[in-house]
């Protein structure tokens, strides 16, 4: 097992999964066994749809309004709350990652792109393939002649390895709070490793100094689209 299993498992093992947000977080146990009532009387609705079950259908489903309306506004009474707490002690970042979860609300993703004919697609290989060929485009220079570099001999000594000193002030230096790489690992469980880490980061970068070649894996990135404003489906 690599350095980088090790870090995700004890990562795993001594913080948990994180689990997504949900689009309706005031949406609780007790809101589910709502929902559950409200399905069953409609069941029995459609089973017999006497008066009597209309009746207790239409009664089941003004409760559960009634009480999904006042659990949507305890729960933004209580974000409000937490936002003033943020703004008296100056927590700008949970604050304006407060104000922006309010603002936005749920925003689903969008599984329909535009071709190059503005006509829609929609399953994941054309979408796949439109990705590909618009990055292609913008990332990749045409036309540009190759250039000849010419041989520089220079009488400059080698250059020494990094020390582990060097790595341990890099590591210092990651920025926290940073989406990770594709390897899914963030800056701050990369210093929160202490010196295991370090020792083992410093000991791939000597072996790929000596290698004059990095790996493949390193030559690999990610790209996320961030749309402004408009047709996100562009």
């Amino acid at each position: 097992m690599g350095e980088k299993e090790n870090i995700k498992t004890s990562a795993t093992e001594s913080l948990g999964m994180h689990e997504m947000k949900q689009h309706k977080p005031w949406l609780d146990e007790e809101c589910l066994g709502i929902l559950d009532q409200r399905k069953q009387a409609k069941m029995q609705w459609i089973q017999d749809p006497s008066q009597n079950n209309v009746d207790t259908l239409n009664k089941v489903r003004r409760d559960a309004r009634r009480h999904f309306r006042n659990k949507k506004k305890a729960y933004l009474k209580g974000k409000i709350e937490e936002l003033e707490t943020h703004s008296k002690i100056n927590n700008i970042r949970d604050l304006y990652r407060g104000i922006n979860d309010v603002k936005k609300g749920y925003q689903p993703r969008t599984g329909i792109v535009k071709d190059e004919k503005a006509d829609l697609v929609a399953d994941s290989h054309s979408i796949m393939a439109r990705w590909k060929n618009y990055f292609s485009q913008i990332l990749n220079i045409q036309g540009v002649s190759e250039v000849r570099q010419a041989e520089i001999h220079t009488a400059e000594p080698l250059v020494p390895e990094p020390s582990a000193l060097e790595v341990e002030l890099a590591i210092e230096k990651l920025k926290c709070h940073k989406s990770p790489g594709i390897d899914q690992i963030p800056a701050e469980l990369i210093k929160a490793g202490g010196r295991t880490i370090r020792d083992a980061i410093h000991k791939h970068i000597i072996a790929i100094w000596n290698k004059e070649k990095l790996p493949e894996k390193w030559k690999e990135s990610v790209i996320v689209p961030i749309h402004n404003k408009g047709d996100n489906r562009v």
